[in-house]
C-alpha cells in the first residue's frame, strides 16, 4: 500500500532541515533579544527536531522507499535509529516542557527567576534531559527482531511477538505514551493557564495602582517584553498541541483496542500516517513562529538572506578595483 503522505513527508524532509539549521545559526549568535536560557532552550528545540526529521522523514519514509537494501535496513543499525527517532521524538517534546517552564517562571516566579532562567541552569536541565529520556529508550532497541536472515547477515526491524503481549513491553508502551503525550499536554497546559492568570492579575494591579483607566493604560518597557514573551509561549505550545493531538489520540486509542500494527485496515493506515506527519510538521513550524512574533529573528534571517549576496558583490568590485 502506498503511503498517502509520502510527498508531504518528502516535503517536510526538504524544507525542516533547512530552516531547522537557518534558526540553530540565527538563535545559537544571541542577537535576537533573548536571554541566554531562552536561547538554549529554543535552540535545543531546533535540534531535537533536526535529528528527528532526518531519522523519521528521511530515513523511514526516503530510504525506505527510494533506497531499499541499504546497509540502514541491517537489523542492529535498524533498531539503533529506532533509538535515536524515539529519544529524538522525546526531547523534542520535553525540551518544549522545559521552554515552557522556563517562561511561567521568567514571567510569574520573580524570587526563583533569577536562580533558575540562567544559561547555566538551562544547560543543566537539558543536558539531564537529554540523558535520562536517551536511557529511557534503550529498551527499544531490544523491541525488534530479524525479518529476514540472508548470508548470516540479519536484516530489517520486526517487531517481536512479544511485543504486543508481554506485560513488561505492554507496561513499557504505556509508561513511553504517558511520559511523552500525556503528560506533556498537561503540563503545558498547566503552566500556560497558570502564566496567563498571572499576567492578567499584574496588569489589572498596574492599571489601579497607577490611577489609569482602561482606555487610558499604556504599556512599558516591562510589560512590552512580556506580551511578547507570551505571545511566544502560546504560539509554540498552540502549535504543538494541535499538531501532536492526532498521533496522541491515534496512540491511545490502538494502545486500550489493542490494535496491532499488521491488523489496520484502510482508515486506520490514514489515520496513522496522518497523525505521524502532522507531528513531523511541528519540526518545521518554530521558526515559523519565531519569523512571526520576533521582529530581531527576522531582522537577522534578512541579514543572513543579503550576506551571501553582499559578499559575491563585493568580491566583484574588488576584482574590478
Amino acid at each position: 500500500m502506498q503511503n498517502p503522505c509520502s510527498a508531504t513527508f518528502i516535503l517536510i524532509s526538504l524544507i525542516s532541515p533547512t530552516v531547522n539549521l537557518v534558526t540553530i545559526v540565527i538563535l545559537f549568535r544571541g542577537k535576537c533579544g533573548h536571554s541566554s536560557c531562552t536561547s538554549r532552550y529554543l535552540v535545543a528545540m531546533a535540534m531535537a527536531h533536526l535529528l528527528l526529521i532526518i531519522t523519521e522523514v528521511k530515513r523511514w519514509q526516503i530510504s525506505s522507499y527510494y533506497f531499499p537494501g541499504s546497509f540502514l535496513e541491517i537489523t542492529p543499525v535498524c533498531s539503533f535509529t529506532f533509538v535515536l527517532l524515539y529519544a529524538a521524538a522525546d526531547c523534542s517534546v520535553w525540551f518544549t516542557i522545559t521552554f515552557t517552564f522556563d517562561r511561567f517562571v521568567a514571567i510569574c516566579c520573580h524570587k526563583l527567576k533569577t536562580k533558575y532562567c540562567t544559561g547555566k541552569t538551562a544547560a543543566l536541565v537539558l543536558s539531564a534531559i537529554c540523558i535520562l529520556l536517551c536511557l529511557k529508550d534503550i529498551p527499544v532497541y531490544f523491541r525488534f527482531e530479524p525479518a529476514v536472515i540472508i548470508n548470516n547477515v540479519s536484516w530489517f526491524c520486526k517487531e517481536k511477538p512479544s511485543y504486543y503481549t508481554d506485560t513488561t513491553w505492554i507496561g513499557f508502551n504505556w509508561f513511553d505514551t504517558v511520559l511523552t503525550s500525556f503528560l506533556p499536554y498537561a503540563l503545558i497546559l498547566l503552566f500556560s493557564a497558570l502564566t496567563v492568570k498571572y499576567i492578567f492579575v499584574t496588569s489589572r494591579v498596574r492599571k489601579s495602582l497607577g490611577g489609569q483607566s482602561k482606555g487610558q493604560y499604556r504599556s512599558n518597557p516591562e510589560m512590552e517584553s512580556r506580551r511578547k514573551s507570551i505571545i511566544l509561549l502560546f504560539a509554540i505550545s498552540s502549535s504543538f498541541i494541535l499538531l501532536w493531538l492526532p498521533n496522541v489520540t491515534k496512540k491511545l486509542y490502538y494502545i486500550i483496542e489493542g490494535i496491532r500494527p499488521v491488523y489496520y485496515n484502510d482508515s486506520s493506515y490514514i489515520f496513522t500516517n496522518v497523525g505521524v506527519m502532522l507531528a513531523e510538521l511541528s519540526c518545521c513550524t518554530n521558526p515559523f513562529i519565531y519569523w512571526v512574533t520576533q521582529s530581531r529573528f527576522r531582522e537577522q534571517v534578512k541579514s543572513a538572506v543579503k550576506y551571501p549576496v553582499t559578499s559575491i558583490i563585493q568580491l566583484i568590485n574588488k576584482v574590478k578595483n
